[in-house]
């Protein structure tokens, strides 16, 4: 059997990873790949946002799955064109990966099913903006609409900031064209979730909840980032929040979309605020999260491919369940110099001897002239530690990711801190 995977990053190595442990005969294809998947398969230097090649690649090697990784090329309509040649794919269609590469269009479709949601207030220009930033007074959360690799999302303490971020988006341009919309929304008080559900439209599989950490310092300071690193479990994530998610949130957003002329299959991702009226939506992505993936995979017990398969195929998902260890995983993130603004490529990277129960994801590596291996990205590796206790498992995401010799590395040895003051690195009943 053979699997494509699109993408080249860290959740793209989990991802070959995890389906290559489920079915250790399968034969992974990667485009474009990076080092650390070339280990576990076949990698071909086509981009991932090279549509027509990317099809191309797949008319050719005919495979049985395809793993749509990025948010990019779901946005510009990849799984249709996988449709359309007659290949399994999981990932939703252009229209449905709306409900992430348009947070306008999700707000309003949260709004119109009922799903719980800041308010929030769509301007494209300026001066509405700022009226809009005033109405609902400081602190207030200034987002790109569009597809801003994980950085489009702005908390204004201030008026001042507030209306240096709407300036920055709708006057300098700098997020392109992904900021020539905003939303300007009410914050919201709590910790954020994020919760995976695997989905053929209809029934939905919940993933184990994460927790990721976005900003790019220790004790959540500085600016945002894609992710510095994730963990899991989150013992807020329960059973019965889980459901309550499923019931209020997944179900009526599939409902809506399924409405819309736009039904979702693939993996739907909710970010969630835990707020003291309950859960709230975020914003939705339409593929696995990262590096919330990193952390989450290495602890499901129960096959990843079976699920794809089924969505991919349109066998469906009834009757399926998932099945999780009961230990911790814990994600540290290594960030190349620079990041997030302007990470250096091309740096030397010594890995340090594989370790027993640590795993580290290539998120942006590539070779040098030589070979050798080097930085290609901002966020380089994904170290993830899987242990008994989540303290064991902090300590050793955070001893292997700094032995990576790196000139410049950025990494946060605080990952998880919430939880360890809610938990004290107790063992899971």
């Amino acid at each position: 059997m053979r699997a494509l995977i699109v993408g080249g990053g860290g959740r793209e190595h989990a991802l070959a990873w995890k389906l290559l442990r489920d079915q250790p005969s399968l034969e992974i294809i990667a485009a474009p790949g990076n080092p650390g998947i070339a280990a576990l398969g076949r990698c071909v230097p086509v981009s991932s946002d090279d549509i027509a090649g990317i099809v191309r690649l797949a008319t050719s090697e005919r495979p049985q799955l395809v793993v749509i990784g990025p948010e990019a090329p779901l946005a510009a309509g990849l799984a249709d064109s996988f449709r359309a040649a007659g290949i399994a794919v999981f990932g939703p269609s252009r229209a449905a990966a709306r409900i992430e590469s348009s947070k306008a269009f999700a707000k309003a479709l949260m709004r119109e099913a009922g799903v719980p949601t800041a308010r929030a207030i769509r301007c494209v220009d300026a001066a509405s903006a700022k009226r809009a930033a005033r109405e609902y007074g400081v602190p207030v959360v200034i987002k790109a609409s569009g597809l801003a690799a994980g950085k489009g999302v702005i908390v204004c303490e201030t008026m001042i900031d507030a209306e240096r971020a709407i300036d920055s988006m709708l006057t300098d341009d700098s997020f392109g064209a992904a900021g020539r919309e905003v939303l300007v929304e009410e914050f919201m008080e709590g910790e954020e979730l994020s919760l995976f559900a695997i989905t053929d439209g209809t029934t939905v599989l919940p993933m184990l909840p994460a927790q990721d950490h976005k900003r790019l310092l220790e004790g959540d300071r500085g600016p945002n980032t894609g992710g510095m690193g994730a963990y899991a479990p989150v013992s807020l994530g329960t059973g019965a929040l889980v459901s309550d998610a499923v019931d209020r949130v997944f179900v009526p957003t599939l409902d809506a979309l399924r409405a819309a002329g736009a039904p979702f299959s693939g993996l739907l991702y909710a970010g969630l605020m835990l707020t003291s009226q309950g859960p709230k939506v975020v914003e939705f992505n339409a593929r696995f999260g990262d590096p919330e993936t990193e952390a989450i995979l290495p602890l499901l017990e129960s096959s990843l491919l079976e699920p794809l398969l089924a969505v991919a195929n349109g066998s469906g998902l009834a009757g399926r369940e998932l099945k999780w260890s009961r230990e911790f995983a814990v994600t540290t993130v290594v960030a190349a110099d620079g990041y997030p603004d302007k990470p250096r490529k091309g740096t030397p990277i010594k890995l340090p001897p594989q370790q027993p129960n640590v795993l580290v994801f290539h998120a942006g590596t590539g070779a040098g002239a030589n070979g050798e291996l080097v930085t290609a990205g901002g966020r380089v590796f994904a170290v993830t530690a899987v242990a008994h206790t989540l303290e064991r498992a902090r300590s050793e995401s955070a001893r292997v990711a700094s032995e990576i010799e790196l000139e410049g590395k950025q990494l946060r040895r605080d990952i998880a801190w919430r939880e360890q003051e809610r938990s004290a690195g107790a063992p899971r009943n």
